[in-house]
């Protein structure tokens, strides 16, 4: 893997390559320069489910997580990855996403020597680039060679919860036609929540999609937390200590840095865009 002699750390990600586009929302690069000091990486709920590959290890499968998470990341971590749509990771998966809940599952145990293969290929490859590519082109293959289609009722749920962040149980098991107890079921075998979940973590990452499309109307909490969903800026203040652990502002500081966010807050936008459109928010 080809090193530059860089003293900082960096996370950048960008659309995934077409194949990828209906099951996958990002693709990222993660790495640390040699001279970097180690650093705090902090992940906040989001819903999906991630294949990742630190360089010069087997890829592993991170599930959704119900609570945030840090790891601190040494000098010369490199590592790269891909983030499903939630509800889409069960096309590459041979048991439901409900299993993977808050737990990370090294790839060999799902896919035997492929996997293998795959994390010597990514630890050869010239450059971070040309091994996100080369994860890439093995998940697609995967897919193709072994497709299992995602459940279609489970990802319209995923798209009505994205842009009607308050919608309750009921009606949205009313408007797919089917009961609470069967859409709570469906939901977690494909995201491994519950709709409940998804709902607040979608929401909390529209608040952070918003805060970070740098507008300037989004200096104020009391919008952000309007435009995002939230009933008013108490409620997004009990939402960031349940999802992140720490104050609406102190996840924006950590958010304005140099990662690159912008192809995984695509959907949230998308969805804020929506959401704001809708008679009902209209009206308020």
């Amino acid at each position: 893997m080809e090193e530059r002699l860089w003293t900082s750390q960096s996370f950048r990600e960008r659309l995934p390559i077409r194949p990828l586009r209906e099951y996958v929302t990002s693709a990222w690069i993660q790495q640390m320069g040699p001279q970097s000091p180690p650093y705090l990486r902090r992940t906040i709920p989001n819903g999906s489910t991630e294949l990742v590959c630190p360089v010069g290890s087997i890829p592993k499968l991170v599930g959704p997580q119900t609570r945030p998470t840090e790891e601190l990341l040494a000098p010369r971590t490199v590592a790269v990855g891909v983030r499903f749509h939630p509800g889409a990771a069960s096309a590459a998966l041979p048991m439901p996403v409900s299993e993977l809940l808050d737990l990370e599952l090294a790839a060999d145990e799902l896919w035997g020597g492929v996997a293998v293969e795959l994390g010597e290929g990514i630890g050869a490859a010239p450059s971070p680039q040309a091994a996100l590519a080369l994860l890439e082109s093995a998940l697609v293959k995967r897919i193709l060679t072994e497709p299992v289609a995602p459940d279609r009722l489970a990802l319209e749920m995923v798209r009505r919860l994205l842009v009607s962040p308050g919608d309750g149980v009921r009606s949205l098991a009313t408007s797919l036609h089917i009961s609470e107890r069967q859409l709570r079921r469906r939901c977690e075998r494909a995201t491994g929540l519950t709709p409940k979940a998804l709902q607040r973590m979608f929401r909390f990452q529209r608040f952070l999609a918003l805060a970070g499309a740098d507008q300037p109307q989004y200096g104020n909490l009391g919008r952000l937390a309007h435009d995002a969903g939230y009933a008013d800026q108490s409620h997004l203040s009990r939402e960031a200590a349940r999802l992140a652990g720490r104050a609406p502002r102190s996840v924006l500081r950590d958010c304005r840095c140099s990662h690159d966010h912008r192809a995984s807050y695509g959907l949230f936008l998308t969805s804020a865009l929506e959401y704001a459109r809708s008679p009902r928010n209209a009206a308020a």
